[in-house]
């Protein structure tokens, strides 16, 4: 017999050989490339993918059938703020079910550094160790907060950055690169950490290139002002050379609804010029923050103490009620984002005695309901009196039209800006969040893959994968490879879809019935096996000096 006919069936005696511990079998591979499906069938042994192919005859442990079933490589969240609930609930299920494996946290504020004594860690490094030793259902990666450095050097005072002040906020990039840190990430909106330059941006941003990161910024105004926010974004990515990924991005303000192609414009134009700048998007029409956000920037001065004291000051009050209903030059002002009413806006959050019962109620019903007490904006000052500053709000104030076009350019990929909760938790039932924490990954595949057609399949798995693995420097995930570690979804193409609303976010969606992370099913036939073994995922400045 001659060698070429002898090498297939040596491959296929080798292949019978092994002893997989899973073959997931009969299913089309979207393999995270953007390359066309294809039918084969994907080994995993251990924590790694093992073979690919044609593995009917191979010997396993355990079959998964996914025929008439998409296998994918499990999906990356490039922007998640479960730092903390994942410590509270480590199976973070409204996350692993909709088939994210890896969830990268720390935008603006991060888990380190903070003052010693607060939590059980107080640096980048030893949240890393914290979480290791507690265990999580999915991986995680981290940045750095501007916002968490800038507080912990200055606190909340309403003043610009000492040179010496800059150079202590230099040296804590350093350290939570050297930790693990994938980046730094900014969150511009809102002070104090508004208040930091251009060109200290830069600075802090030349210290995450050093060590290999990424900056990635939710950029100071994507209303109004998104187009000198997106050339602020470039001209860190410029002035830094370091990669940029800009959060969510939109045009946040109806008053400018349509001009998504001229955002666009400005990034294309920077990429043709040999800059690195990319975004990321989720797929829907409002964002969440905080109802303090639209406080103007003044008044936070100090903090929030000082913030609830100006709300109690006649004079400070009508000063606010002038500048929420007119704007200030320079202030994204979320009221007038929406249209300048308030049913654009959905309390998630209320805890008081007085208001707990308006929790997921829009703004306008909770001022109808206690028109009383004075006119709208003396209720949202009440309101936020009584929850101690803090409400967490959906804000309703981008079009589809421009999300859409923002989610088929080819420098784009997904992530939810949700955090993960169960349906049954303790945060759950106190909360009415975003239906993004639960269903933004399915709602690509359903809505803007099989019904709309946006999207192809591969195009939006490729979004979902080795785009954001590429984009922070993930190595050996974010593909179906052999010898890559072996983070895999498996769903249903005809029925994958998100069920959670505005109205009732708790609910899980469908359509994905297996999740394996590092080997291991985390979700098994629809439903969570309560393993954890996710891993922690430290950048590339990992360990040097």
């Amino acid at each position: 017999m001659s060698v070429s006919k002898l090498a297939p069936l040596l491959v296929a005696a080798a292949v019978s050989a092994q002893n997989y511990d899973i073959v997931i079998a009969g299913g089309t591979l979207v393999d995270g490339t953007g390359s066309p499906g294809r039918r084969a069938d994907i080994a995993i042994t251990g924590n790694r993918i093992a073979a690919i192919g044609d593995l009917k005859s191979a010997a396993r442990k355990r079959t998964i059938d996914a025929t008439g079933h998409i296998v994918a490589p499990g999906f990356i969240d490039m922007h998640n703020h479960s730092d903390d609930t994942l410590i509270d609930d480590p199976k973070v299920e409204s996350a692993v079910r909709q088939g994210i494996t890896t969830m990268v946290l720390g935008e603006g504020n991060s888990a380190g550094p903070i003052d010693k004594g607060i939590r059980e860690f107080s640096t980048m490094g030893e949240y890393f160790d914290f979480v290791e030793k507690r265990k999580v259902a999915t991986n995680i990666a981290s940045y750095v907060g501007q916002t968490q450095i800038w507080t912990y050097i200055k606190k909340y005072a309403m003043e610009p950055a000492t040179p010496e002040q800059m150079e202590k906020m230099k040296a804590e990039v350093a350290k939570a690169m050297q930790q693990g840190a994938m980046g730094l990430s900014t969150s511009l909106l809102m002070p104090p950490s508004s208040l930091i330059t251009t060109p200290q941006l830069i600075e802090l941003a030349k210290v995450a290139k050093q060590y290999g990161g990424i900056y990635s910024t939710h950029i100071r105004d994507e209303g109004a002002g998104v187009f000198r926010s997106v050339a602020e974004a470039i001209e860190v990515g410029r002035g830094a050379n370091i990669r940029v990924d800009i959060i969510h991005i939109k045009v946040a303000d109806k008053k400018y609804w349509g001009q998504m192609k001229e955002v666009i414009s400005m990034i294309n134009k920077a990429r043709a010029e040999g800059l690195d700048i990319r975004a990321h998007v989720y797929p829907y029409t409002a964002g969440q923050n905080n109802l303090r956000a639209i406080i103007p920037p003044w008044a936070h001065d100090g903090g929030n103490k000082a913030m609830l004291a100006r709300l109690r000051n006649p004079a400070d009050r009508a000063r606010m009620k002038k500048e929420i209903r007119e704007g200030l030059p320079g202030w994204y002002n979320h009221y007038l984002a929406t249209g300048g009413g308030w049913d654009g806006m959905i309390a998630v959050t209320l805890k008081s005695d007085k208001y707990k019962a308006f929790t997921g109620k829009r703004m306008g019903e909770i001022i109808k309901a206690n028109k009383a007490v004075g006119d709208d904006v003396d209720i949202l000052f009440d309101v936020l009196l009584a929850e101690d500053g803090s409400v967490p709000c959906v804000y309703f104030h981008h079009s589809e039209a421009d999300m859409t076009l923002a989610m088929k350019q080819p420098f784009t990929s997904i992530g939810s800006d949700g955090a993960a909760l169960a349906i049954d938790g303790s945060q759950a039932k106190r909360s009415m969040p975003h239906p993004r924490w639960y269903g933004t990954f399915p709602r690509v595949l359903g809505r803007y893959v099989r019904e709309q057609k946006v999207l192809s399949m591969e195009e939006a798995v490729h979004k979902m994968t080795a785009m954001n693995a590429d984009k922070i420097g993930i190595k050996d995930r974010g593909l179906l490879k052999e010898g890559y570690w072996a983070d895999v979804t498996v769903f249903d193409p005809a029925t994958v879809a998100d069920r959670a609303t505005y109205e009732n976010p708790h609910q899980y969606p469908v359509g994905i019935p297996y999740v394996i992370v590092n080997g291991q099913p985390v979700v098994d036939a629809g439903n969570h096996t309560g393993a954890l073994p996710g891993a922690v995922l430290r950048g590339p400045g990992y360990g040097k000096k």
